[in-house]
């Protein structure tokens, strides 16, 4: 049995909504990344101009929405955000796009056609972990969320991603996986919908936290392969990551209604 499936006749899970029209989809989408990237600012991911969030357009495949160039993740609100086509040219809004975020994301949502949301910011402890080199190892059931479905990206380690070649490679080490670690930079997390990408993020970020904690004081015993799998199974689908980011957009949704303006 699932650990999302009621166990009392007559309840029933919350779904991903579903849409009549593109312009629903459209605007539903917008007001989910300005709510992650409010969220995203409540965690203290920010560090400057740095990091980004995308959804892909429901109507217009070859084109995302995105934060503009140098705002903060707390201030974004749904009339802020930028549309920008996979050759960088600003179709909506009158603000840049960050170019190191559009080389990243325009790569990825080129390479996979699945993907509709894409997270990526250099919060602490992921740019830690990722100084390693190494996958996180199943050492508590939250780590196991994404165990064999992330990666460590070494191409144009360390160097600001402007040049597309390097954009290409990153999303070619990430492959099929939901999320990778490019190395000596940070967390990159990909999703069906802006909910599922935001929570691997924040998901992945947290067990950094934890991988480092456990590590400074020891040894940490590892998850067996099959107890992981499992896990994962019941933890680190798309629904399940959908799902666990809604405490947090209520939570947003009640503290920051600005974000809809």
């Amino acid at each position: 049995m699932s650990a999302y499936e009621p166990t009392q006749e007559g309840l029933r899970l919350p779904k991903p909504p579903v849409f009549a029209t593109v312009e629903e989809e459209r605007e539903h989408r917008k007001q989910q990344l300005a709510g992650a990237f409010r969220i995203f600012g409540r965690f203290g991911f920010g560090e400057g101009i740095a990091g980004h969030i995308t959804v892909r357009d429901p109507e217009h495949a070859d084109r995302f929405w995105v934060n503009p160039f140098g705002m903060s993740f707390r201030h974004i609100r749904v009339s802020d955000l930028i549309c920008v086509d996979h050759t960088g040219r600003v179709v909506h809004g009158d603000r840049p796009v960050n170019r190191a975020g559009f080389v990243i994301h325009s790569a990825v949502h080129h390479a996979r056609p699945d993907v509709v949301a894409a997270a990526h910011a250099h919060s602490v402890h992921g740019k830690a972990w990722s100084s390693l080199g190494r996958p996180l190892d199943p050492i508590t059931q939250d780590a196991c969320a994404l165990y064999e479905n992330h990666t460590v990206v070494t191409d144009g380690a360390g160097a600001v991603v402007v040049d597309p070649e390097n954009g290409r490679k990153l999303a070619e080490g990430l492959g099929d996986n939901a999320m990778c670690f490019h190395r000596n930079h940070g967390i990159f997390t990909v999703g069906l919908t802006v909910a599922e990408a935001a929570w691997w993020f924040i998901n992945t970020e947290r067990n950094c936290q934890a991988a480092l904690l456990a590590e400074a004081a020891g040894t940490p015993t590892l998850i067996d392969p099959a107890n992981a799998r499992f896990t994962r199974e019941q933890t680190g689908t798309p629904f399940a990551g959908w799902f666990a980011f809604q405490p947090l957009w209520d939570e947003i949704v009640r503290t920051d209604p600005d974000l809809f303006d």
